[in-house]
């Protein structure tokens, strides 16, 4: 007989695992489920920027664990205010650019889906602890990239609504569209971008 714990399948519903969780309604809007979406951006690196971001994190978190150990050595004079100095510099330092990272990381796009009405956009980027999040924006609210201030031949290209309540960054010159057709319907011509 297996030990329970979060191994063991719960008594109510033999198929769920104890500790898995389903999504909710706010990161997956009703109907969406059972909808069809294609692929039509794709940005490979995106794994790679996970990856990244998850290393920050980690490597952020180790730095910062190292500054109670100093104040304890610092208060019994084992190590001087310089030495004391740098490591606060250095934590600091992996802090802020922890944030900067994260911010940067949770806007990029790794993979665009249109749904086979045409009418939602699934963006796939990052979260701050580098997994990947859907996030679906309704066609109608997506601004045009003729209407942008952006150039499609500059190596970020921002993806934004009308409302103005998320701005996300797909790079045209190293991510590949893979359906033009649908990718034009939702962002407008790409003459330029030839």
């Amino acid at each position: 007989r297996p030990v329970c714990g979060l191994w063991c399948r719960t008594g109510q519903d033999p198929g769920r695992w104890v500790g898995s969780r389903t999504p909710t309604l706010k990161e997956k809007p009703a109907g969406t489920e059972t909808e069809k979406f294609q692929m039509v951006y794709r940005f490979d690196a995106i794994r790679a920027f996970g990856y990244l971001s998850q290393l920050k994190v980690a490597q952020t978190a180790l730095t910062l664990l190292a500054l109670p150990p100093g104040l304890y050595w610092y208060s019994h004079g084992l190590v001087t205010l310089g030495s004391l100095c740098f490591v606060g510099g250095i934590a600091g330092f992996a802090l802020a650019m922890l944030c900067w990272m994260s911010h940067f990381f949770r806007r990029l796009v790794g993979i665009l889906y249109v749904n086979e009405a045409g009418t939602v956009l699934r963006v796939a980027h990052l979260t701050f602890w580098g997994r990947r999040q859907d996030t679906d924006w309704p066609v109608a609210e997506v601004v045009p990239m003729m209407e942008s201030r952006d150039r499609p031949q500059e190596l970020f290209v921002r993806i934004q609504q009308y409302s103005g309540k998320q701005t996300f960054y797909l790079t045209l010159r190293y991510g590949r569209i893979l359906d033009r057709e649908r990718f034009t319907q939702v962002f407008g011509m790409l003459d330029t971008l030839k």
